[in-house]
């Protein structure tokens, strides 16, 4: 006799909350590992040098600010995740969220909120609520994700164009007002270096992508700039250079009221940031064939954003390019993050003084790469093409986002693609009269079935299906066709064989046709139901003696042939 295999269980809380460092260090670590480790975590140190300096002046901060969260940051993700592959540290999609909120509030302000940005994402890990970020429809996180890219394209005109502006507001119509006033001052060296900068990247990616390509056009620029003495402005003429030694740790000015003032803001930090993360995670999943733990992750993430604000950084999260170039570049742990912090240190504390010369229009040029491939144009067209919803979805949360913001975006954006999936699954709840009919392939001298032969001898008995997942999005249409027919017929079947699950609502509904049937006198039989949707029927008054309950429709059938032929 065979018996089936069991499910594996559950994982303990121990297993869910166990850093992948320690699982990648238990299933064994040798040199080999290492030594790939170490030069996966400096390739990838290599392209987050420049980007993270390029982040945090797009962000509204200083350029050594991104750099202390890559290396903090950075470190205490790769330690603490639920990875393998995750490279973490400031992102671009929080540079708009970054400056509104130093705009509004101050570094300080920024500082408070990304704690509490870090204290939500810890209790969202902490209550395993890592599963349930996966449930953000497709269209909202392709559509803010391209919003965000607009705004911080729009945000890099000024530096690539060389202008000098009186102001530079973080909202996107301002911006715009401000930039068409500073359109005198066009800078034609900075434009060059923009493009100079733009076209090494995009070349290398193709004859050479081994390349650390944003590097060496950085490089490049700065020796331009320092060769040809262009007047171009840089790091150092705008903000003195970068400090080559860590800061000490420290708080930021914590009062109630302030709090109270930045919590939108550590809200919108916290859930972009599980957005991102996750997101990270799971492209890294998709490379490698490995799985992360989310809530492990969430609370990594957190951490991570504590430890790089009491450093003097900024908000950070895992990285989607940075996370597949250490999956590229052969990283076999979580310790090539780690690498890649230190990395990012040693760089700091040896050549802090060079980055003096690094101009600012060629990291505009950096992030005009790295905002083209934010935008998942794939992914666009065919959601624009693929369904009318999904392309309102979409267009709507991409047009919130770079006029209202980010936060009102994902909210409206998951409110109308919760609404959208409702309908789709109303429609697919399908009630159709006298089925199973007899197969297309079967001979008509095959005979038919039972119940099928009842219906032809008997119009006394109705018999309905219903199919698909019968929930709140559906019960009004079902419960209308079926109380309709209820008071027409002697004995009323409804089969549910084909229905995988069904909510409150619809379960109510279904009551209620019971007490109008035994009102009328009308013999109410369900059959084929699974024990959860029995359970839920009978939870819902859906019992004995108004409705019995049969296996299959033709047990249905049958007994409520007995019963008719019995009576008087």
């Amino acid at each position: 006799m065979s018996t089936s295999p069991a499910l594996p269980a559950a994982p303990s809380a121990a297993e869910l909350f166990t850093p992948k460092l320690i699982t990648v260090l238990r299933e064994g670590y040798g040199w080999r590992d290492l030594r790939a480790d170490v030069i996966a975590g400096l390739t990838v140190a290599i392209v987050a040098l420049p980007l993270s300096m390029a982040i945090a002046i797009a962000s509204g901060v200083s350029p050594d600010r991104g750099l202390y969260t890559a290396a903090i940051g950075g470190f205490l993700i790769s330690a603490l995740g639920g990875s393998r592959f995750q490279i973490g540290g400031p992102a671009a999609a929080f540079t708009v969220l970054v400056a509104a909120t130093v705009s509004r509030h101050g570094i300080d302000g920024l500082a408070l909120a990304a704690l509490m940005a870090g204290a939500i994402l810890i209790a969202l890990g902490v209550l395993r609520l890592g599963s349930y970020i996966k449930f953000i429809p497709y269209p909202v996180t392709v559509g803010f994700i391209a919003g965000i890219a607009a705004i911080l394209l729009v945000g890099q005109v000024g530096d690539l164009l060389g202008l000098t502006m009186a102001e530079n507001p973080a909202e996107i119509v301002p911006k715009a007002a401000a930039l068409w006033a500073a359109l005198p001052s066009f800078n034609g060296a900075a434009l060059a270096i923009s493009v100079g900068t733009v076209a090494v990247i995009v070349l290398l990616r193709r004859v050479a992508p081994r390349l650390p390509g944003i590097l060496i056009a950085v490089a490049l620029g700065a020796l331009a700039v320092c060769l040809l003495n262009l007047p171009v402005e840089t790091i150092g003429t705008r903000f003195g250079g970068i400090p080559n030694t860590l800061p000490a740790p420290a708080l930021p000015e914590i009062s109630l009221a302030k709090m109270q003032a930045v919590l939108p803001d550590a809200i919108a930090f916290a859930l972009l940031g599980a957005i991102e993360s996750l997101l990270s995670a799971m492209v890294a999943d998709g490379m490698t064939g490995r799985r992360h733990r989310s809530n492990m992750e969430l609370v990594a993430q957190g951490v991570a954003n504590i430890g790089a604000v009491l450093f003097g950084g900024i908000t950070a999260t895992g990285t989607i390019a940075r996370t597949a170039t250490n999956v590229r570049a052969g990283a076999r742990g979580p310790l090539a993050g780690i690498f890649h912090a230190l990395f990012i240190l040693v760089f700091m504390f040896v050549a802090a003084p060079l980055a003096s010369y690094i101009p600012l229009a060629a990291l505009a040029g950096v992030l005009v790469i790295v905002a083209w491939g934010m935008v998942e144009k794939p992914a666009i067209v065919a959601l624009l093409r693929s369904s009318k919803g999904d392309a309102l979805v979409l267009l709507i949360t991409l047009v919130l986002t770079v006029f209202v913001g980010l936060s009102e975006a994902i909210v409206v954006g998951f409110a109308l693609g919760t609404l959208l999936f409702i309908h789709r699954m109303a429609q697919a709840t399908t009630i159709v009269p006298g089925l199973p009919q007899v197969a297309e392939d079967v001979p008509d001298e095959a005979g038919r079935p039972p119940y099928d032969a009842a219906l032809a001898s008997n119009p006394q008995i109705a018999v309905y299906r219903i199919s698909g997942a019968f929930f709140f999005g559906a019960a009004a249409t079902v419960g209308a066709v079926l109380d309709r027919i209820a008071d027409q017929h002697q004995a009323f079947v409804i089969d549910f064989a084909a229905v995988p699950m069904i909510d409150s609502t619809a379960a109510n509904a279904i009551e209620v046709i019971a007490r109008k049937a035994a009102r009328g006198g009308v013999l109410l039989y369900v059959s084929g139901a699974a024990p959860a949707v029995r359970q839920m029927l009978v939870a819902h008054g859906v019992r004995t003696p108004e409705v019995t309950y049969a296996a299959t429709l033709e047990a249905a059938v049958e007994a409520a042939e007995e019963r008719l032929a019995a009576a008087p």
